[in-house]
């Protein structure tokens, strides 16, 4: 078990957790001299049943309420400290505050500098303490009267023994998940390197284990471990741990970071969470400046509403913190907000997204996939996540989410897993039905819009039915769309061109007849076909026949127009498309310029250039500066209608 101490300064924290533990918790010069607590300060004891408790003590002084709150970050049980002379004070309150809202919900009570107050004092300081304490999760919680300084206090005694039990009796935190450790100080030791110490808030790490550090995102190996101030060849959540880290110098970590598994690691600009507002504390309005605490880090940010113009004193809601320093959080991690001065808490919570969008942010949709987090959090099943999810989610954004792995079994049994690289996309299967028939309706009113074109390329389809979705995993989802479509017979493909199985230009008789004797003609013209007065020479038909017939065999994916009057066959145009992604594929950037083309297909300079911009016309290739890029959703089939 952890505990935290809590409360004014010179409320004697610090020579309470010496009197418990045999501590001296102040190992600053400075903290020596002044006589107060500036750093957080760690203690620990051994307990009857071989474990050991842990005890952070941290500074009570106003100016160091930061400190406070990395130090109540991840603790188990809180020591709230109030000297019987004082009485409740200031930071008394403000540190009960930071408790409540970090969501401990476990404390006892100090009263300390017992031998300093008379029995009516002591009384009155009770009072105070139950009507301060009688509104939260603390009302009740044992009061224990102290005299620290003075050898052998029985109050002392029995305190010990209270926490000594408690912690004895507290059962041990779930230990999945992947590693991830709250970095609250780092130092070097001589022999040793570079030495952090924290709260694990999540899995487990064994000696020779890799982790990265959020920082700088390096790689670093666990040499040595001491869990609970004990040396280990392991670490879990709860404990508080000393990692001996291989890898960087001590100056290149700091208090805020995070030294976990690298699959958890990605840095937040925007974060939505879910605020309380203290009820003693201003309203807070639009883009109201903060101060932010998450997990050991400390930085500014900014309020966005997501519900309402302003959050009443007292009140709950949802809003975005927008960073003035990215961070590294969880869904679930609580946080602490103070004022832009700094001088006073006035809100506290937990993170819902960690990577929160600038847009669209307060809409109905976005609100009901926060909600779908929420269970994410509470349940630990993906399903109404998914459900909320309308292009889809990585299996890698999952493992963020959660913070733990995801074998197969565990994945909701409905999802849909698609190729995304090295990652999956996982999508459920009512999403996947809507985002086919969005795709299918989009092609049909094109149809029915322009019943003489002979479809859309897959990009231009793609712009129609999704507009605004441009992120790789986006990619992967229109690709398997797109192919699954092709595959069922609900979509046809001819050339580039993606059309509905039943959308072709019907041929007469005569229409027919004659493109029995062009399509051979185009065809053995290879990549260098007859134009239209030659095709009218040959046939001995007039040109304007044999243009207009070769249009509508265009429209039906025959023929392909590469400038006017020059028409290739289908199986030519499909030959010059594999040609183009030959070439692509064999330059390290992908590139295909003319003269490579030119050169594979033995014609001349002018007529590469006008086949690679057909292609770029079609949505097949893309230019880039003097070369051309295959499109990642590039597609060419060919499928051309059989004469009629």
């Amino acid at each position: 078990m952890i505990i935290g101490t809590a409360g004014h300064i010179d409320h004697g924290k610090t020579t309470l957790v010496r009197a418990l533990t045999g501590v001296d918790t102040d190992r600053l010069k400075e903290e020596k001299a002044r006589g107060i607590s500036i750093a957080l300060g760690y203690a620990y004891t051994p307990l009857p049943n071989g474990d050991v408790l842990g005890i952070i003590d941290v500074p009570g002084h106003e100016k160091f309420v930061h400190t406070m709150a990395a130090g109540a970050v991840g603790i188990d049980h809180a020591l709230l400290v109030v000297a019987a002379d004082d009485g409740v004070m200031p930071q008394t309150r403000e540190h009960l505050d930071i408790l409540l809202l970090l969501g401990v919900t476990q404390a006892s009570i100090a009263l300390t500098k017992a031998d300093r107050a008379s029995t009516e004092r002591m009384a009155q300081v009770r009072a105070q303490l139950t009507a301060l304490l009688a509104p939260t999760p603390f009302a009740g919680a044992r009061i224990f009267a102290t005299s620290a300084s003075q050898p052998d206090d029985p109050g002392v005694a029995a305190l010990r023994a209270h926490l000594h039990l408690l912690a004895q009796q507290m059962p041990a935190r779930p230990r999945g998940g992947l590693f991830r450790l709250a970095v609250d100080r780092s130092f070097s030791l001589a022999g040793q390197g570079t030495v952090v110490t924290g709260t694990v808030f999540g899995g487990s790490v064994a000696v020779g284990d890799s982790l990265v550090h959020s920082g700088t995102g390096q790689s670093l190996r666990v040499r040595s471990i001491h869990a609970q101030n004990q040396a280990s060849d392991r670490a879990v959540a709860g404990q508080r741990c000393a990692l001996n880290l291989v890898g960087l110098g001590k100056d290149e970590i700091q208090r805020g970071d995070w030294i976990a598994e690298g699959a958890l690691l990605q840095a937040s600009e925007r974060i939505d969470v879910q605020l309380q507002l203290l009820s003693d504390a201003p309203e807070i309005r639009q883009w109201t400046p903060v101060h932010l605490h998450l997990g050991t880090a400390h930085c500014t940010a900014h309020v966005a509403l997501l519900e309402g113009e302003r959050i009443e004193p007292g009140s709950q809601v949802r809003a975005q913190l927008v960073l003035d320093a990215p961070v590294f959080c969880l869904p679930g991690d609580r946080l602490i907000l103070r004022n832009a001065q700094a001088s006073r808490t006035i809100a506290g919570g937990s993170v819902t997204d960690p990577q929160a969008p600038a847009r669209k942010r307060r809409s109905a949709a976005r609100l009901a996939y926060l909600q779908a987090l929420d269970g994410l959090v509470d349940t630990g099943s993906a399903e109404q996540l998914l459900a909320q999810s309308p292009h889809g989610l990585a299996l890698s954004q999952l493992v963020r989410l959660s913070g733990r792995s995801w074998p197969a079994q565990d994945l909701p049994a409905e999802a849909l897993q698609l190729p995304l690289g090295a990652d999956t996309l996982l999508l459920s299967k009512p999403r996947w039905q809507h985002l086919r028939a969005q795709v299918l309706d989009t092609l049909a009113q094109f149809h029915e819009k322009q019943p003489d074109e002979p479809g859309l390329n897959a990009a231009r389809l793609r712009r129609m039915a999704w507009p605004g979705l441009v992120q790789a995993a986006h990619d992967a989802l229109w690709r398997g769309l797109i192919d699954s479509l092709l595959r069922d017979g609900e979509l046809a493909a001819s050339g580039a061109w993606l059309h509905l199985p039943g959308h072709t230009a019907e041929l007469s008789a005569p229409e027919s007849a004659l493109a029995e004797r062009l399509l051979p003609l185009l065809d053995e013209g290879r990549y260098d076909p007859p134009w239209v007065r030659d095709l009218a020479a040959t046939t001995g038909v007039a040109e304007d026949s044999v243009r207009q017939l070769l249009r509508k065999l265009t429209r039906r994916g025959q023929v392909f127009q590469v400038v006017k009057d020059l028409f290739y066959s289908a199986a030519r145009m499909q030959e010059l498309a594999r040609l183009v992604q030959t070439i692509a594929a064999a330059d390290a950037r992908g590139e295909v310029e003319a003269r490579a083309f030119r050169d594979a297909t033995g014609l001349g300079r002018k007529r590469a250039i006008q086949i690679l911009e057909f292609f770029d016309r079609v949505g097949y290739t893309r230019r880039l500066r003097d070369a051309h890029l295959l499109r990642p959703d590039a597609r060419w089939q060919d499928a051309a209608a059989p004469l009629q």
